[in-house]
């Protein structure tokens, strides 16, 4: 026996009206579920951006302390890893200029790490870069004036004897070459290659007594200058407060022309023996001497900025020329030993974005005094060639792109022994 249940037409009417009333509050609980769902979205993106940011900046202060100092005078980065791909769909930047990808959390890594090696390679070596070529061009004004007096008082008011004046102006260009090669993670090799060229004005009045009559001659030189050799090794990495230390050590080839044994030619003014000294003919371009060079670079981060010293000794040994006197007049040959020379300084850097950087540094260089030993004679060290050379040092370097970085760097003298300013324009190009 089968039952039939039979629907009236009111029966039906309510069961729409029920089944129209039950659809609104479906669609209602499933906007407030998505809502809840984006609101949960953003507040996992807005979490994600501070960490990459924080990541950002530990990333920044791990590659400085495993970075190094390139000097030269001379100043490193660990390779960078390769980009990794998105793990979600990409999502339009934040406002706040954070990374919202894996992708530009990466790149956004390696551009703050650029910043940072740019101001490291100035000042020593970068050993994760396995090949770099350098082009610089330097631009020195030397200038320096002497008064000498050779007489005496006479009561205590009149000067009687001869007043000399002396002025030497140098302007010196060198373009150097360099090569910066990183045999392993601790150690890299260098070679520089300089070619000077080099202008000296000599102004000299009131010898003999004639105070109103000065001469005035100006001498050029150019050629390639002294060749040196170099290697960086890395002794420790920084750890807690120590610092990172690389031990420095090269070699210094006198390649160049010697300041010993050139022509003389002796100036004349109007054939008056008033007026009557002697200059070289052409400039030196190097030492004439071998030399050796041991110091030591350290570099502490101190978030943010990077805090660099350095501290060296420049060993000269001694050689033999033809002639070592002074006098156009006469050839005696002898022996030159320069005096040893302390160098370091110090210096603070800070990395202003991915591209731009400043450093600002302290640098001196104190040599003894220098020997002569004529053929068959005894050491005699050369009065005043003694010198102390601080200079106040501003750099600024810029990323040009991927491989290559602009740097500029401007020293000024601090002591009379120091150029009055040197001006220096550098292009690293990473291989």
């Amino acid at each position: 026996m089968h039952t039939y249940l039979r629907l009236t037409p009111l029966a039906l009417a309510a069961l729409a009206a029920n089944a129209f009333a039950q659809q609104p509050a479906a669609e209602a609980k499933d906007g407030a579920d998505v809502q809840a769902l984006i609101t949960q979205l953003e507040q996992l993106k807005a979490n994600y951006a501070q960490e990459v940011r924080r990541l950002r900046e530990l990333d920044m202060q791990v590659q400085a302390m495993q970075a190094r100092l390139s000097g030269r005078a001379g100043g490193a980065t660990t390779p960078a890893a390769p980009l990794a791909p998105a793990a979600a769909a990409a999502v339009p930047p934040s406002s706040e200029g954070y990374a919202s990808t894996a992708a530009e959390a990466q790149q956004a890594k390696q551009e703050a790490r650029r910043s940072v090696d740019d101001v490291k390679q100035q000042q020593a070596a970068l050993f994760s870069r396995r090949f770099t070529v350098e082009n610089s061009l330097t631009y020195a004004r030397y200038d320096r004036k002497q008064l000498s007096l050779n007489g005496f008082l006479a009561l205590d008011a009149i000067f009687l004897g001869n007043i000399a004046i002396e002025n030497v102006e140098s302007d010196s260009l060198t373009y150097n070459l360099a090569a910066r090669w990183g045999v392993s993670p601790n150690l890299t090799l260098n070679m520089d290659v300089p070619y000077l060229a080099r202008r000296t004005v000599y102004q000299k009045g009131g010898a003999g007594g004639a105070a109103a009559a000065i001469a005035q001659e100006e001498t050029n030189g150019n050629g390639i200058g002294d060749v040196s050799m170099s290697a960086n090794y890395r002794l420790f990495g920084e750890r807690g407060w120590r610092p990172e230390t690389v031990l420095t050590g090269g070699v210094t080839a006198p390649t160049g022309r010697a300041p010993y044994g050139l022509d003389w030619r002796v100036i004349e003014r109007d054939d008056d023996d008033y007026i009557r000294f002697a200059v070289p003919r052409e400039q030196p371009t190097g030492n004439g001497v071998w030399q050796a060079n041991l110091g030591v670079s350290m570099v502490k981060t101190a978030d943010p900025a990077i805090l660099f010293a350095n501290a060296g000794y420049i060993h000269s040994f001694p050689r033999g020329f033809d002639d070592i006197d002074s006098n156009p007049d006469t050839v005696n040959p002898g022996d030159v030993k320069l005096g040893g020379s302390v160098y370091f300084g110090a210096g603070v850097a800070f990395a202003f974005n991915e591209r731009t950087s400043l450093s600002i540094s302290f640098s001196d260089k104190i040599s003894a005094r220098a020997s002569t030993r004529f053929q068959g004679g005894q050491w005699v060290k050369v009065i005043g060639s003694d010198a102390n050379a601080a200079s106040l040092n501003l750099g600024v370097t810029y990323a040009l792109n991927q491989h290559a970085t602009m740097v500029t760097l401007l020293g000024i003298g601090l002591t009379p022994d120091a150029p009055d300013f040197t001006l220096s324009f550098k292009v690293p190009y990473m291989l």
